[in-house]
């Protein structure tokens, strides 16, 4: 027998003795507010980040298959190579209209886009200042860059605005800061319009990744940064198609300096296969379903729903505020969230259990998200098991 294999159970040990231990469980059925296991047990789900409820919506599975139909099932090669399609480009020019971005790249999902954006643009001479709660991929972007991160505490100003200063005396040749938008662990908000003030005073590059923002907020779902008017002042924006729009893939949003110097740089789109084409093609009809009337009715269905569950979470006297559609439990321990997880699901829901290394030790919890989908009868449903719970 191979070395790996007495190493890899070795470890496998080690995760399963900290409560840490994860395994795979498919669906059987289409995304959406219940779904179905193989055993034929059916859940709420409060898991997914299919915000709108599109991932199973009729036009874009017609989409999908009017795509395979003309464009076939892959791209066949990366996109500096042979692997670049009409669907790809009519993606890209739609997305910068939608963001009101000079060009737009595609990239094949958030993970790749942010891993490949922050080396792009700082090497081993600078700075890269990351807030200490963005998503796994920014921090493997910046580790990446080889540029020197520093990570500063969770949406603290202070303690950002000394760290720009602190790298400009230092002579750093560039400083990059990167935060997330809506914190997918916690659903709560980065201060981009402070940021974007400190980013300014000290002359920095500023990259925020917009994944759980994307067709939530903003004016017809262009994201946070589109919301509070910073478009202009923002250099990278990141955004997903995985999400709210219901497809997969991902983008990044600037100038059209920016966007070549990507296509030039970011390791990820030019040693990758590019997405499919009928993928891009459908992802054209999921952005217009975004932007347009059914978007905006299925953002204010979710709204309310957001309101409706945060005032209910309050009401069992748990911290809840209506920013986003997701909502955590902090409960410490692994084996904590993991109890948790395991009584709703006796109650018929579906809530992932989220562990170190997905937040920091101390801080397992139970990760609520609302979609458009859920109805007043699921919410109900849900917060009477954390009544009982409780």
């Amino acid at each position: 027998m191979a070395g790996g294999d007495a190493l890899a159970r070795e470890e496998l040990a080690a995760i399963a003795a900290n409560g840490l231990l994860r395994s795979l469980e498919p669906l059987r059925s289409e995304p959406g507010a219940e779904v179905e296991l193989l055993s034929g047990e059916r859940l709420v789900n409060f898991s997914s980040n299919d915000y709108l409820g599109l991932a199973s919506h009729p036009d874009l599975r017609a989409a999908l298959a009017e795509g395979a139909r003309r464009w076939g099932s892959g791209a066949g090669a990366s996109r500096l190579v042979c692997g670049d399609f009409l669907p790809h480009h009519q993606l890209e020019e739609e997305l910068a209209r939608f963001e009101g971005a000079d060009a737009v790249v595609l990239f094949n999902s958030g993970y790749a886009a942010n891993c490949g954006t922050v080396p792009s643009f700082v090497g081993p001479e600078d700075v890269v200042l990351s807030d200490a709660l963005n998503h796994a991929s920014l921090v493997d972007g910046c580790r990446l860059s080889r540029a020197r991160t520093e990570v500063y505490p969770h949406g603290d100003l202070q303690a950002l605005d000394s760290a720009l200063r602190r790298a400009r005396q230092q002579g750093a040749r560039r400083v990059l800061v990167a935060t997330d938008a809506v914190f997918s662990m916690d659903g709560d908000l980065a201060p981009l319009s402070q940021i974007v003030e400190a980013c300014e005073r000290h002359e920095a590059l500023l990259a925020v990744d917009e994944a759980h923002a994307t067709g939530v907020m903003g004016p017809h779902g262009a994201g946070l940064v589109a919301q509070l008017g910073l478009r202009e002042k923002v250099d990278l924006r990141m955004g997903t198609l995985s999400k709210a729009a219901g497809v997969c893939g991902a983008f990044v949003a600037g100038t059209r300096a920016c966007c070549d110097l990507l296509v030039n740089r970011a390791r990820p789109l030019v040693f990758s296969t590019a997405l499919p084409p009928a993928v891009s093609h459908a992802a054209l009809v999921a952005l217009r379903l975004l932007a347009g009337s059914e978007g905006e009715e299925r953002r204010a269905r979710l709204r309310r729903s957001v309101e409706r569950f945060a005032a209910g979470l309050r009401a069992l006297g748990l911290p809840a505020e209506a920013a986003s559609p997701i909502f955590p439990v902090v409960l410490g321990a692994p084996e904590a969230a993991l109890g948790a997880a395991a009584q709703l699901r006796r109650r018929g829901l579906l809530v992932k259990p989220i562990r170190p290394p997905t937040v920091p030790a101390g801080s397992s919890r139970l990760r609520i998200a609302i979609t458009a989908s859920h109805t007043d009868s699921h919410l109900d449903q849900l917060l009477a098991a954390l009544r009982e719970a409780a």
